[in-house]
């Protein structure tokens, strides 16, 4: 596992795993992310920073020095600064963060990569 995912809808997820070449793995809810990003493989986590509970999960996962990188309404900038407080590593508008899709999970490792994977469930 390369790639940790909270990202419920799945039209994104769809967009994510496909963009990561299937080395994703897709928790069922934030109370999962921690674990999930303490794992020695995972290098990156990805967040819908919309979705309730996620803000509250983002100090675990930055205590695990993991890179986090989270995305939400390019209108809600409250939000996106609070999950930047909160320690998200990077936290951009969904819009970029589609837009940047493929830079933003470059340069992650492939080796491994399996299929896509739901974790805890």
């Amino acid at each position: 596992m390369t790639i940790v995912a909270y990202i419920p809808d799945l039209m994104d997820r769809s967009k994510v795993q496909a963009a990561a070449g299937g080395a994703v793995s897709f928790v069922p809810s934030p109370a999962d992310l921690a674990e999930a990003a303490g794992d020695p493989a995972t290098q990156l986590v990805v967040v819908d920073l919309s979705r309730p509970g996620v803000l509250a999960a983002l100090p675990a996962i930055a205590a695990t020095g993991v890179r986090s990188v989270g995305f939400g309404s390019h209108v809600d900038r409250a939000l996106l600064a609070e999950a930047s407080g909160a320690g998200c590593s990077e936290v951009m508008a969904r819009s970029s963060f589609f837009g940047r899709l493929a830079e933003v999970l470059g340069g992650l490792r492939r080796d491994g990569a399996g299929p896509s994977q739901e974790v805890g469930e």
